[in-house]
């Protein structure tokens, strides 16, 4: 594939936006060379996203909005409805509580929207709270959320800093919200029983795919420091699809960064919760036949594809959170796993209907679009059902209300 080539369905970038991407193909190919002339899938996707001044996540593209027009390429929560924050809000208070704790962390905290109105929910919910910390390796990004912040609430702004390492410790709340998807993965496929390693070289000076047979279980997980066991893979595939004929192929995605991620966060916090919202399965669910192309897939301009090479550094690449993984990585850190539901199941126990019911129904214009933004949350047809919460805490002695129905811990 051409890394400069547009595709017909998707709008070219300007020429300040093709300079950098143009700067960011010749790094890749400079590290394509560097390793003999194939680069594991995973570095190629971390330079792609975090590469310094030039990645999509380190670099000065818009990202998040809610139209193409606006130069964005995907929505969040936070972006679709001020009610998301309202209603995280309490939870997030009752872990504070809970845990005797008054400090809130966020990693990767976009425009700023959801930092500016989890604090002003927390204030009205009574909640006192020392420090909000961001976390976030975009400066384009900081840049946005504190305009946001200083716009949507001035008052708190001086109790929001930026942190450019981790504490070794943190006692409160950490916040994770479509965080974990955008954490490089190796691609790995099962061709006739025998797995490769889907890796990127160039062809014909073209970013193209490469599979490399893998020796032995053994030497993947020692070669990339993987704690994911392809014997585990091939057995929850097998297991997932009992009643499928055999594969010829299956494509899949592993995650050995989000479970660096987890365990990292998990061992940082003494005291208190850790939230992660996220798109993605349990391990069962996540091997089933229809995921045997694999979860990855790339935004620009609102408008979801499949092509990495697409614009390296202007579009967003992510995959699907495999998360039984997940939590096999915090819980193994001596952190509890506090719950796991479906987003929708989540906010309705945190009481999103009640702060939809608190807007004047009589005045239509700002019910019905707020209406409409709860619907997208909760259905199943959009983010209800394929965003999921999973939370580890530390020093609460019980469950949270976010939790008390529809826990499916059970399932991962």
């Amino acid at each position: 594939m051409n890394p400069n080539r547009p595709t017909d369905s998707l709008p070219a970038p300007g020429a300040d936006a093709l300079a950098q991407s143009e700067a960011l193909i010749d790094l890749i190919r400079e590290r394509i060379f560097a390793a003999g002339g194939w680069l594991p899938f995973d570095r190629y996707m971390d330079l792609a996203l975090y590469a310094p001044g030039l990645g999509y996540y380190s670099g000065g593209a818009m990202k998040f909005g809610k139209r193409a027009e606006d130069g964005s390429d995907f929505v969040t929560a936070p972006e679709l409805s001020p009610l998301f924050a309202r209603t995280l809000a309490r939870p997030v208070a009752q872990a504070l509580h809970k845990s005797g704790t008054r400090r809130v962390m966020e990693f990767g905290a976009g425009t700023g929207k959801l930092a500016a109105g989890l604090m002003n929910a927390l204030v009205a919910l009574g909640v006192e709270f020392d420090s909000y910390a961001i976390v976030d390796l975009s400066g384009e990004l900081r840049a946005r959320q504190r305009e946001t912040i200083a716009a949507l609430a001035p008052a708190l702004a001086s109790k929001v800093e930026w942190l450019d390492a981790l504490p070794d410790a943190f006692e409160g709340v950490v916040i994770g919200n479509e965080v974990l998807d955008t954490m490089p993965v190796r691609l790995v496929v099962r061709k006739l029983g025998a797995w490769h390693e889907r890796g990127v070289v160039l062809l014909n000076d073209r970013f193209a795919f490469d599979d490399r047979p893998i020796a032995s279980f053994t030497s993947f997980a020692s070669e990339c420091a993987s704690d994911v066991s392809l014997e585990a893979i091939d057995a929850a595939i097998d297991e997932a699809n009992d009643d499928e004929p055999p594969f010829a192929e299956y494509l899949s995605e592993t995650h050995e960064a989000a479970h660096a991620f987890t365990r990292t966060v998990c061992t940082m916090l003494t005291r208190g919760a850790a939230f992660f919202i996220d798109y993605g399965f349990p391990r069962r669910e996540f091997y089933h036949a229809q995921r045997a192309t694999g979860t990855l897939m790339c935004h620009y301009r609102h408008r979801a594809h499949a092509d990495p090479f697409l614009y390296p550094g202007l579009q967003d690449i992510t995959a699907h959170v495999e998360f039984t993984g997940i939590a096999e990585a915090g819980v193994e850190t001596g952190a509890d796993l506090l719950g796991f539901a479906s987003q929708a199941r989540f906010l309705m126990n945190a009481g999103i209907t009640d702060v939809l019911d608190e807007l004047d129904l009589a005045d239509a214009k700002r019910f019905l679009p707020a209406a409409n933004a709860v619907q997208k949350l909760l259905s199943e047809a959009e983010m209800g059902e394929l965003f999921k919460v999973i939370a580890f805490s530390r020093g609460i002695a019980d469950t949270l209300d976010a939790f008390v129905t529809g826990d499916r811990s059970h399932t991962l």
